[in-house]
């Protein structure tokens, strides 16, 4: 079992929209997947709840309960667990991190994105975690995309596949879906799929992490 973790300290950031979207292009890669919810706002509960399907189960956990729900699920048969996050800076952010193979960086090109996910990367850097960027909600085309990127290059490592800010992640997420499953021959779909190729790879070039 592998772990994932969605952390940035910036609401909006859309770390639950890219959760959700990640865990369906998992499953549909082949793989078993659970989400691990730690936000308050439970936008990811209020989507499985919209969803026809069974998978991937959804589970709300407290910060205080974390560590338990991780033993318990080192003996299932999840090749993936994702964790999502709230978007401030509290104990859970921080558990989260530590119990995760990788920290995936959600990071919207503004000045306010940029500025809110330090605390976030002081966290990873001080537990050792391996992480990376994701551009996400991001204009079709601008020079901030390009600055963004150019900065986010410099700090760690950026994943070559930017999201870009398209009507089919809000709406596939009103309907209890991934993107990839709303309108699987859209562009917002192929980005994902590519993304989570991305994801896999970088996977299995972390130590002690395996693929499954």
């Amino acid at each position: 079992m592998k772990s994932i973790s969605f952390v940035t300290q910036k609401g909006g950031s859309g770390k639950s929209t890219l959760c959700v979207s990640l865990a369906v292009a998992a499953q549909e890669a082949g793989h078993t997947v659970c989400i691990l919810e730690m936000d308050r706002q439970a936008t990811i509960t209020e989507w499985v709840q919209s969803r026809t399907k069974e998978t991937p189960e959804v589970a709300q956990v407290s910060a205080d309960r974390l560590d338990t729900v991780m033993a318990r699920l080192k003996h299932s048969e999840y090749d993936y667990v994702f964790i999502d996050t709230p978007g401030v800076d509290n104990p859970g952010t921080t558990g989260a991190i530590r119990v995760s193979d990788l920290c995936l960086v959600p990071c919207r090109p503004t000045p306010a994105d940029l500025r809110a996910f330090k605390p976030t990367l002081a966290a990873i850097h001080r537990l050792e975690k391996a992480y990376a960027f994701v551009l996400n909600q991001t204009p079709p085309r601008s020079y901030r995309v390009r600055e963004t990127a150019e900065g986010l290059s410099v700090l760690g490592v950026l994943s070559d596949v930017n999201i870009v800010m398209r009507n089919d992640h809000q709406d596939a997420i009103g309907m209890g879906q991934g993107v990839t499953e709303f309108n699987p021959d859209g562009p917002a779909a192929d980005e994902i799929r590519r993304l989570w190729a991305w994801i896999e790879n970088k996977m299995k070039v972390i130590p002690n992490v395996k693929a499954a």
